[in-house]
């Protein structure tokens, strides 16, 4: 009989990291690296069409998306960068 081994789990949800990125558009600053930002938020998503629905998905309240990387491996963690939407004045939108 075949047995499974290891966590599917792993290969249907992605784990992404939510970082505030608010201070590059209120300063208007360059990027910094990813591991430079505060963290607002980690949390399991379904990897099946993951790119096309981060900019679709509120991930936190009142934030929204700015840009996103890929991890390094296929089990890494995505980073996801987002603007604090009163300060580009949407609030509420």
């Amino acid at each position: 009989m075949a047995e499974i081994t290891g966590n599917l789990w792993e290969y249907n949800l992605a784990k992404l990291v939510v970082v505030d990125v608010t201070d590059d558009y209120r300063f208007l600053e360059t990027p910094l690296p990813s591991s430079c930002y505060p963290i607002l938020a980690q949390m399991m998503v379904p990897r099946h069409n993951l790119v096309s629905s981060l900019c679709s998905v509120p991930l936190v309240e009142g934030y929204l998306y700015d840009w996103h990387e890929r991890p390094e491996s296929d089990l890494g963690d995505w980073i996801v960068g987002v603007v604090d939407s009163a300060v580009l004045g949407m609030n509420g939108q």
